[in-house]
């Protein structure tokens, strides 16, 4: 073969290899249990370099903002000292550990009696015929509603009935995340009773200020269930504008598919069974409003929890073993969960031996002195919501930011309830379009919606629903709101 030969070969090979797709090494998170990991090997590593130093406390131990000094010289905690906080943390968790775990294992039996599926086919067929808006609205509302009082990521499960309801009503797959995870996810994000171990760790009233925040959760529905039924008029007169559109979705498409809805009526063990679910949440804040201490507070609601578990499970007809299986399924559910909260406590006294916490707050805090206290809480609120998509386990991330914006809050003299409300607002609405929260990913999943075009849609409103949350804790601040409501 000539050279020429060899260099006219070459070149028509070239084209054949270049359109070879290279395959591109994707980075993903680490799992959650080496993130907590390197995170508590890196506070480790802060206690060598971020200089120790104490703000002065008064005869009550509350910190004295204006007084901070640098102690001249180290105190260092090294990686093994480090990881040997990993038991203290666990140990010193155990009130909250063992609260979170009972909690999700309760409500996972409340799940299994299929209550809120009976409820929602109900609201569906009794209102068929009556048009997308009240159809949607109704949907809607129950998803925030249980995301609110009862929301965990075992939510996925109802995200195929969201999905069934969207193809029934000739809708696309975004209308089903929309109408289940992101209606849970701002009801969880909201609701009242999402915030108990964030006030045990505050030390506020835990329960505290339900009603303003049953408020706050119902503003959030509605501007969210406005975007909704924006979204589904758009598409309604112009089907390509949806996303999945170039995807092959069509009106009408899955109309004959194998999940349907089953008509039921709403006979008196659903509705016996919604009663005892939302009267033990009932109970329990007027049990808290007492004045109860953590421990017996956190007794009673573990008992009422219990109780009202198994009555809602024996009057829906489940076996004892039944209700047995569904409390380790909620119990496993939450124990990693449990160990991470340890974790989490464990990094708090990494930093606190290292005397470097106070470091952390007063280079934080100092920017902000001089600040309008408004400006303050919007702004702890909003580097909470970065932070979220990061740590997506509202529980960990409070083991961790807990100990250091309650001192802030104190610094620049937030009451202990807006530093809460700070936390929720940052904490809740990120987890919309968190890439590694198992609930969002796991939902778009079942719906067939890529990341990318969810991000595309959900951003925006996170930032509206940002938007809103900023104006109240503006509010909030000036009007010297206390959480007494």
């Amino acid at each position: 073969m000539s050279e020429e030969e060899k260099k006219v070969q070459s070149a028509a090979e070239q084209p054949a290899k270049a359109e070879e797709p290279k395959k591109k090494k994707k980075h993903k998170m680490p799992h959650m249990l080496w993130l907590m990991l390197i995170i508590l090997l890196i506070c480790s590593v802060l206690t060598y370099i971020i200089p120790a130093g104490q703000f002065a406390t008064d005869a009550d131990g509350n910190i004295i903002g204006d007084q901070f000094s640098f102690l001249g010289y180290q105190t260092p905690v090294n990686p093994i000292e480090a990881l040997m906080q990993i038991f203290p943390g666990l140990t010193g968790s155990a009130l909250i550990v063992m609260s979170v775990m009972v909690g999700g294992a309760t409500i996972q039996i409340f799940l299994d009696t299929k209550t809120f599926d009976h409820l929602l086919d109900w609201a569906i067929y009794k209102t068929s015929g009556k048009g997308d808006t009240l159809l949607i609205t109704i949907l809607f509302c129950l998803m925030v509603y249980l995301g609110g009082f009862g929301g965990s990521d075992a939510l996925i499960a109802i995200v195929p009935v969201g999905l069934a309801f969207a193809r029934k009503m000739n809708l696309d797959g975004m209308v089903g995340m929309m109408v289940t995870t992101f209606a849970t996810l701002i009801g969880f994000g909201t609701g009242p009773t999402k915030m108990m171990i964030v006030q045990v760790m505050m030390g506020t009233r835990p329960y505290g200020a339900f009603g303003s925040r049953f408020i706050f959760m119902n503003i959030f529905m509605i501007a969210g269930l406005f975007m909704v039924l924006r979204y589904v008029k758009m598409i309604r007169k112009d089907p390509t504008k949806s996303p999945l559109y170039e995807n092959g979705w069509r009106p009408g498409q899955g109309a004959d598919e194998t999940i349907e809805l089953k008509e039921t009526t709403l006979g008196a063990k659903t509705i016996i069974t919604l009663i005892i679910f939302v009267g033990q949440y009932i109970y329990i804040v007027w049990a808290g409003l007492q004045g109860l201490a953590y421990a017996d507070l956190f007794a009673v609601q573990t008992t009422v929890f219990l109780i009202c578990s198994t009555i809602m499970g024996l009057i829906n007809g489940m076996s004892w073993d039944d209700m047995g299986n569904s409390f380790v399924k909620g119990l496993q559910g939450m124990a990693f969960v449990g160990f991470i909260i340890g974790m989490a406590r464990s990094i708090s006294l990494v930093l606190g031996m290292g005397n470097v916490l106070h470091t952390i707050v007063y280079a934080i805090t100092r920017p902000l002195m001089n600040l309008p206290r408004w400006i303050s809480s919007v702004g702890m609120m909003l580097v909470i919501a970065l932070i979220n998509p990061i740590i997506p386990s509202a529980s960990s991330k409070a083991a961790i930011l807990v100990p250091i914006i309650a001192p802030i809050g104190e610094v620049l003299g937030l009451e202990g309830e807006l530093i809460v409300q700070a936390y929720q607002f940052g904490d809740g609405f990120t987890n919309i379009i968190s890439p590694v929260l198992g609930w969002t990913i796991g939902s778009l999943a079942t719906c067939g919606i890529d990341y990318p075009k969810w991000f595309k849609w959900a951003f925006p409103r996170v930032l509206i629903l940002l938007a809103i949350a900023s104006v109240i804790m503006v509010i909030l601040t000036v009007t010297g709101w206390t959480g007494a409501f």
